[in-house]
């Protein structure tokens, strides 16, 4: 067995969680990969297998039907799944968000109705926060919701929605001025709705519609969307957690797990790239031997290696803080930063490595380079992060002259 990424103190069962989706990995997305991605198809097939496997239930709670696994579980499954193909491990993460949203911040009802058939898969999840005219500024939002008897009328347009056409349920944040003062904090008057609606694209339901799929450079094969609300109506009852004004917090306790997420999912990009690039390095000859003979070639595959190791320790460390019931957005800021950051750079590095041939959609390491560029914006650019991160260090190293 290869010795870079492995987790130290797992249990059996996580071994075992682990060998499973790695058969998988190897056996059901990797061999199709490249062919769906360029196609940009979604992989049903593959879908339906994580199905049966169970991660779309993996960290719901067992009382509703899920495995009851940790983060740290999760986010080792997520690295396996990127390492196959990034955009697999997108269709699960935002099921996954708005699941952990509903288990940390829903009322009984809402987690009794929703919970049961995510874990199960028979409900898939979508986040929206982003909107045309903002991108990390989220106290920009101009989404509204405005109270009408015993609903609420939502109107507005969000970006970005990954599963914004195949989901069935969507976590949405808009503002909502209802019992909150002119005047009060941006963040102080935002909440989330449990949107239900019809997988497929125009009008999924009265009041909202799903245009269609955005066309990117990578990142393919998942949907990724915009959202139109013009006089959609939304129960009450379906206001997260029951009050108003708690959805920017909501939100942003999604986001934190979802920063573990992308760590994850770069530390699974760079680790195929790691095993693209020392195994052509392998195969192609210069001057009479392997490239990887060469000084100049075993030097990048050193640097590459130990990418790898760092980014996969610091994502483990910020999952196994979260699962502490520790606050961890300076470890998860980190992490996101530092993993997609070195996913960047070893994709580029493996790119490097295979010459013109990695300039031809005929090898691999052509989807990986078009698919690292999202891990730098997606859940916060790197910008994001270092405020972040540069905050948290003022508060725990406070200046006491």
């Amino acid at each position: 067995m290869a010795r870079l990424a492995r987790t130290a103190g797992l249990t059996d069962v996580q071994q075992e969680i682990l060998s499973t989706v790695r058969d998988f990995v190897d056996k059901e997305i990797l061999p199709v990969a490249t062919e769906l991605e360029h196609r940009d198809e979604y992989p049903q097939a593959i879908v339906d297998g994580l199905r049966e496997l169970g991660l779309f239930g993996l960290m719901i709670p067992e009382e509703y039907g899920g495995l009851g696994e940790s983060l740290l579980t999760y986010a080792l499954c997520v690295e396996e799944i990127a390492r196959g193909w990034m955009s697999v491990s997108g269709i699960i993460n935002t099921h996954f968000i708005v699941a952990y949203m509903l288990k940390q911040h829903g009322t009984q009802e809402q987690k009794d109705h929703f919970l049961p058939r995510m874990a199960a898969g028979d409900i898939r999840g979508a986040f929206s926060m982003s909107e045309p005219a903002l991108g990390s500024d989220v106290s920009a939002i101009t989404s509204k919701a405005v109270k009408d008897g015993d609903e609420y009328v939502l109107t507005g347009q969000k970006m970005w929605l990954t599963n914004g056409g195949t989901s069935s349920l969507v976590a949405v944040l808009v503002r909502s001025d209802e019992g909150h003062p002119e005047g009060t904090a941006p963040h102080k008057s935002m909440t989330t709705f449990l949107v239900e609606k019809e997988p497929g694209f125009g009008e999924v339901r009265p009041g909202l519609t799903i245009p269609g799929k955005i066309d990117k450079m990578g990142y393919k094969g998942v949907d990724t969307t915009e959202l139109i609300m013009d006089g959609l109506r939304i129960p009450a009852d379906r206001v997260l957690g029951g009050r108003t004004g708690r959805g920017f917090y909501q939100m942003m306790d999604g986001v934190e797990v979802g920063r573990v997420n992308v760590a994850a999912r770069g530390c699974g990009v760079a680790q195929r790239a790691f095993e693209l690039g020392i195994g052509y390095a392998q195969q192609r000859h210069t001057f009479g031997k392997q490239i990887a003979q060469h000084q100049a070639i075993q030097f990048k595959l050193a640097e590459m290696a130990t990418k790898v190791e760092a980014a996969h320790a610091m994502m483990v460390n910020a999952a196994r803080k979260k699962d502490s019931g520790e606050r961890n957005d300076l470890e998860a800021g980190m992490a996101k930063y530092l993993a997609s950051e070195y996913c960047k750079e070893v994709v580029e590095d493996a790119f490097r490595i295979h010459g013109g041939y990695g300039f031809s959609k005929e090898y691999e390491i052509e989807r990986l380079y078009r698919e690292a560029p999202m891990l730098l914006i997606g859940e916060g650019t790197a910008e994001i992060q270092k405020m972040i991160i540069g905050r948290r260090l003022l508060e725990d190293y406070r200046f006491q002259g």
